[in-house]
This record gives structure tokens, sequence and C-alpha cells, in this order.
């Protein structure tokens, strides 16, 4: 089920008026049994999929907690069921080998990843490990699955793996109840693609019911509304000309390709924010806090900067489960630039099982390396040469966004290798075309109504992000009764007039 579709306005509708209704472990069981038909609606087949993560990181989240002091749980064990002694018995075994939690943890971790390699990347190294015993002459006989990919694996495999991860780590106690457990992982909001949402900051707010707030109604009415807005209205509407450049590079001159790779930019970034802000104003309407998955990203001065504004709950995930661990910035050198490629490889990797998706990690990674390096030495410049701070800023976030304009082309022909094309032949087109400065003109602009409207739509998006940085009005002035009216009757007018009804799905949803 998608948000922009008339089968979930229903499912809103149906779905407040009872979980409001309801109290305590009813309330719960309620919530879990709407998320899986809001997951269900796509493909019910996948549910056994995510109940199966569900209980597994549930139980290995038990067994590592039990595993702190295994005597004391073998006689709490004992006093329970024939499955609890079993249970008890299994946990001081397993103590007493040496193993212990670690052991509990990388099983737990391993079982995680071979669910998630084995839908997302099973035909993805196949067909690569068919290609490199080909180059050597080798013809192997292995084939390809016609695997579907579930939606939000990737989401909802990542929240379930921190949660185990954090109770190894002590940062978090283990979750009692598997009802309430279940819940959390599945939460219909941000099951499908984020924001990855930890343990620690949802499983306390579902300690105690949620009461109803009429605040909570009117900000995360004005949150959702937004979202509409940046989905519907702007990402739907800039995709025809996007996909019609990626489609067809070599049909358009050099000023048409720059525009629709400058649409991509604010197509993936309004329909991936859209879809975190639908999905924060829906928690914050039920009662909960999710944290904020987009901080205007293109505003950013430094790649660093950038990937602490962009797609947040990822990129953290990846500082604290991959970089950190790997060993940050500690050692310094080679190995801070180590750590810095091999997490912007594996985040691109995450994204897809397509090269494309790799190089475009690749890319960032390389980002991160030079400004390390060039940092300091445009510092002393800019101190040398007197520049205007102002000036400065401005330079520093072209330099930024037109490096990750760069590295979004990559990314959005890696969507068409994932549907059989070629996605490096694609890319290199648009890149090629656009630095052949051939066509460079107005009059080779084809569809100028499609660019007249996109500029206007993303200069709305740019002067309503700039207006809330400097006076945070959705979260003050959306609570003033004439304010907020006028707000819901804007958005409204603007979702109407320009938005696109015709349920697209949400681009993140493929990965």
């Amino acid at each position: 089920m998608v948000f922009n579709s008339l089968s979930f306005l229903i499912f809103i509708a149906v779905f407040f008026p009872l979980y409001f209704g309801t109290r305590g472990r009813m309330r719960l069981g309620f919530c879990l049994l709407a998320s899986y038909v809001f997951y269900g609606w796509w493909d019910w087949r996948f549910l056994a999929l995510i109940a199966f993560s569900t209980v597994m990181d549930w139980w290995f989240g038990l067994w590592i907690s039990y595993l702190d002091a295994p005597d004391e749980t073998l006689k709490r064990c004992d006093a329970g069921s024939p499955t609890l002694r079993s249970f008890g018995k299994a946990t001081a075994i397993v103590a007493r080998t040496g193993l212990g939690r670690k052991a509990v943890l990388v099983f737990s971790i391993c079982m995680n990843l071979v669910v998630l390699g084995f839908f997302k990347y099973f035909n993805f190294f196949i067909e690569n490990a068919i290609s490199a015993f080909s180059a050597v002459g080798l013809t192997p006989s292995w084939t390809t699955l016609n695997i579907i990919l579930p939606v939000g694996i990737s989401f909802y495999t990542f929240q379930s793996m921190s949660y185990t991860i954090d109770v190894y780590r002590r940062q978090i106690d283990r979750e009692p109840s598997l009802l309430r457990f279940a819940t959390f992982i599945s939460l219909f909001p941000q099951l499908v693609a984020g924001p990855i949402v930890r343990a620690a900051d949802l499983l306390p707010q579902m300690q105690s019911d949620r009461p109803f707030v009429w605040r909570n109604l009117y900000s995360g009415s004005g949150r959702v509304l937004w979202g509409f807005f940046k989905k519907v209205a702007i990402a739907d509407s800039l995709a025809p000309f996007v996909d019609q450049v990626f489609e067809a590079p070599e049909s358009f001159g050099s000023l048409h390709l720059l525009i629709g790779v400058v649409f991509y930019s604010f197509q993936i970034y309004c329909d991936f924010s859209g879809y975190s802000d639908i999905a924060i104003g829906l928690a914050r309407m039920m009662g909960f806090g999710f944290p904020e998955n987009f901080r205007t990203p293109y505003f950013s001065r430094s790649f660093s900067e950038f990937w602490t504004r962009w797609h947040v709950s990822l990129s953290s995930w990846l500082r604290d489960y991959l970089y950190i661990p790997l060993g940050g910035n500690r050692l310094g050198g080679v190995a801070t630039y180590r750590n810095n490629m091999l997490t912007m490889l594996l985040g691109g990797l995450w994204h897809g099982a397509n090269w494309a998706f790799v190089f475009w990690g690749l890319l960032h990674g390389v980002y991160l390396i030079l400004q390390r390096a060039v940092a300091p030495v445009w510092r002393r410049l800019v101190r040398f040469t007197r520049l205007p701070g102002l000036l400065n800023h401005g330079i520093e976030v072209a330099v930024v966004y037109s490096l990750t304009l760069l590295a979004w082309v990559y990314f959005r022909s890696g969507s068409i290798g994932l549907a059989g094309g070629d996605s490096f032949a694609t890319a290199n087109q648009v890149i090629s075309g656009i630095g052949g400065l051939e066509g460079f003109s107005l009059g080779a602009v084809v569809n100028k109504f499609q660019v007249v409207k996109g500029f206007v739509l993303i200069g709305i998006l740019l002067a309503i992000e700039l207006t809330n940085v400097r006076y945070h009005w959705n979260v003050r002035q959306v609570q003033q009764p004439g304010f907020r009216m006028a707000a819901f009757a804007v958005l409204l007018w603007l979702i109407a007039f320009f938005g696109t009804f015709g349920s697209n799905a949400f681009i993140y949803f493929q990965f």
C-alpha cells in the first residue's frame, strides 16, 4: 500500500478511530495487525518473512541478554514451562563453551545478512561470478532465479539488526514482549522506506498508551500535507522529464540533459523526504516521535555535513554500526580514508544490486577523502584572500551540490541497471552530452512548459525551506489557528493545482 493512493486514505480513516479507541495490549495488537495489512497489501506472501525476521531478532536479543547471567537465567527458567527450562539450559551451555554473547550476535547478524543477501543480491552475485569465470574461458552452468525483492526489506532488516547490536552493547535492555517488539519492527508509517528508527528511540515510547492530543493532530497533519506536496506535486511532476532524459540521452542537447539531472536531484529528494515527512507526521498523530531524516541537504557546505543532512537515519546507522567499529577516524590518516571508503561503498551497495550504486558510493567516498585533504588548504586561501563570508558560503554550497549532481547521474542510471539496462553506458552518455556543450541554449530545450513548471515548483520548495530554517514555522506558527488554516489551505491548493495523481510508487521502494 502506498501513501498516495485511495486505498491508503481509506486505511487511515479506519485506522485512527480504532487505534485511539483501544488500550494496552489490544492497541498493540491492533497496530500490529494494521501494519501487517498495510505491508501485505503489496504481497501477502512476504508477511512470513518479516514475521520470521522479527521473531528471530527478538529471540537473539533475549538470548544475548540472558547470557549476561546464565546461572540466574537457568534458575528463572527452571521455574517455568518446559520450553523455558530448555531455553535456560541452552543458555547455560552456550555460556560455558566460552562462545557466549558475541557468538550469538555474530550468528544473528549472519542470519539477517543471509536473508537480505538472498533476496537482494543472489542474482547479482551469480551474474558477476558467471562473467568472471567466462572471462578466463570457463562456462559455469549456474542460473539466476526469479526472485521478487520484498518491499522495505533493507529498512526493517537494518532496524532489527540494530536492536540486537544495541542489546549486545548493553546500550538498551532486552524487550520482554514479543508483541511490542513486533509492533516496533512493523509500525506502518516507517515500515517500507524509513526512517530507520532505533529501538532506543521508539520502544520506550511504546511502553504506555499514547493519548490523543489535538496539537499532535495539527502538527502531524501539516507534516503529512507537506510530504504529499513534495511527493505528488514536485517529485511526480519532475519525473516525466527526468525519465525522458535518462531513457534516451543521445536525443537531447547539453542544456536539456543538465536540466534533467538537476530535476532528478530534486525529484529524489522530494520523493524520499516526502515519504519521511508523511511517516513522521503519521507517527506524530499516533503520539510517537520519529527522528528527522532530512535537513535541507542541498544547503550543505561539505560532504561530511551533507551526510548529516541526507537520509540521516541510514547515514547515522552506517556511522554507528560500520564506520566507528572499523575504527572511525581514531587511527587517522590512511585508516580513516579506508573506513570512509568502505562505509560509502557498502552504503552504495545497500541501495541496490548494481555496480552503478557501488560507483555512486565510491564517488562519495572519494569526495569525503578529498575534503579532508583540500579543506585546510581552502581555509588558508580564504583567510589569505579575505574572501567575504557570504561568497565563501555560496562557493562551498555550489561545489558540494555540483559534485553531488555528478554522483546522482550514476545513481539514477543504477535504476536502469536494475531493470536490465546498461547503467554505466547511460550515465556516461548523460555526462558526455552535458560536457560536450552541444545544444547549450534555451532553443534546444524540449518541453519548455515542463521546465518552467519544474523550476517554479523547485523555487517554491526552496523558498519554504529557507523560511523554515529561519523561522521554524512547522513547529511554532503551525500551532496558531489562523496561520495553520492558511498554511493548510495553501498546501492543499498547491497539491490540487500541481499534483500528479497516479499512485506513483516512491523511488526508495526498490531498495
